[in-house]
C-alpha cells in the first residue's frame, strides 16, 4: 500500500485553533460525571492509542464534531491516523494513490464506492488528513462479503479465494455476549428479531437475527483487525476510529475486538446524540454507551 510516511515526520504540521461553539455542541464525560469544554475533550482524546467517535450516520452536526475534534487532535501531535468504517479494505490502493495525489478525486471517488453523502458528511476529514499527510485506512470489509455472510454465515469465508477472503479479518468470532444481546433487542425494534406471531416464525427469525450478527461481527473483526494493523505499522501514532455508533458503544464490537488484539491499548469512546435543545441535554440514559458524550444540535 502507498501510504503516506509524513506522519513519521518529526515535523509537526502548523494549525489554527479550532474553535467550537457552546451554541453547536455539548461534552458530557461520563467518569467525571459533568459537562466538559471541547478542550478538554481534544486533550483527553490526543493521549490515548484510539480514539472511537461513534456517529449517528444522518446528523450533519455530529459529523462536524468529529471533523473539529480530528483537527483539535491534530494540532497537539503530529502522528495521527485516521480509521474508517466508510471505506472498504479493497479500495485501500484509490485511497493511498488519492492522498499522495497520483489519481485525481473525481478518479478516487468512481472507484471506491463512497458513502452517499461523503462529500458533506466525510470528505472534510479526509481532505484534512490528505493535507497533513496523515495515513487513511479503508477499515471496513466489502459490503459484498458481508451480505453473503448475511445469507449463508461465516462459513462462507471459506469458500472465497484467498485474496478475496484478505478483505476480511483472518480471525472471526462472534460470541453470544453482551455486544450480541444488544445486537438482538436492536433487531427486535426493526421487526427481525425474536417475537413474531408463531413458533416457527420465531425460530426462523432467530436464525436470520443470528445470521444478520456474524455478519455484524466480520465488520467489527475486520475494522478491529485493520486498526491494530495500522497500530503496528505506525507505531506511536494515535488512531482516529470513525464509525457508526453501534460499532463501539459501550466499548463492545469494533472496540472491544482492538482490545482482544492489543492488549494493554488505551482507549477512548465517543458517542454523538443529536437533540432538539442542547440546554436540556440529559445525560443519564448514555453514560454506559461512552467516556464522553457529544450532544449535536438535531438537524430540523
Amino acid at each position: 500500500m502507498l501510504l503516506t510516511s509524513a506522519c513519521a515526520s518529526s515535523m509537526h504540521v502548523a494549525s489554527s485553533p479550532v474553535r467550537v461553539s457552546a451554541a453547536a455542541i455539548r461534552v458530557y464525560d461520563t467518569k467525571a460525571a459533568r459537562f466538559v469544554s471541547f478542550d478538554q475533550l481534544a486533550d483527553a482524546a490526543s493521549k490515548v492509542d484510539v480514539v472511537f467517535f461513534g456517529e449517528q450516520h444522518d446528523d450533519p452536526a455530529t459529523h462536524s464534531a468529529e471533523a473539529a475534534l480530528l483537527a483539535a487532535v491534530g494540532a497537539r501531535r503530529n502522528d495521527v491516523v485516521l480509521t474508517m468504517e466508510m471505506f472498504e479494505r479493497d479500495v485501500q490502493p484509490l485511497l493511498d494513490q488519492y492522498l499522495v495525489g497520483t489519481i485525481s478525486e473525481k478518479n478516487f471517488l468512481d472507484g471506491s464506492r463512497p458513502w452517499e453523502r461523503y462529500v458533506t458528511d466525510y470528505r472534510p476529514m479526509v481532505e484534512l488528513a490528505r493535507v497533513h499527510g496523515w495515513p487513511v485506512i479503508a477499515g471496513n470489509v466489502p459490503r459484498r462479503m458481508a451480505s453473503a455472510v448475511s445469507k449463508k454465515g461465516l462459513a462462507t469465508l471459506d469458500t472465497m479465494s484467498k485474496s478475496e477472503r484478505a478483505y476480511s479479518a483472518a480471525r472471526n468470532e462472534c460470541p453470544k455476549d453482551a455486544y450480541y444481546a444488544k445486537f438482538v433487542e436492536t433487531m427486535t425494534g426493526h421487526s427481525a428479531g425474536n417475537g413474531p406471531a408463531s413458533a416457527s416464525d420465531a425460530s426462523a427469525m432467530s436464525k436470520m437475527t443470528d445470521l444478520f450478527y456474524e455478519a455484524q461481527c466480520i465488520k467489527d473483526e475486520t475494522m478491529g483487525e485493520s486498526i491494530a494493523t495500522a497500530m503496528s505499522r505506525f507505531p506511536g501514532a494515535l488512531m482516529y476510529q470513525v464509525d457508526g455508533a453501534f460499532h463501539s458503544d459501550s466499548h463492545l464490537g469494533t472496540a472491544a475486538r482492538v482490545v482482544r488484539r492489543v492488549p494493554g491499548v488505551k482507549t477512548i469512546v465517543l458517542t454523538g446524540v443529536p437533540v432538539a435543545d442542547l440546554q436540556k441535554a440529559d445525560p443519564k440514559e448514555h453514560v454506559s454507551r461512552a467516556d464522553y458524550v457529544i450532544f449535536t444540535r438535531a438537524a430540523k
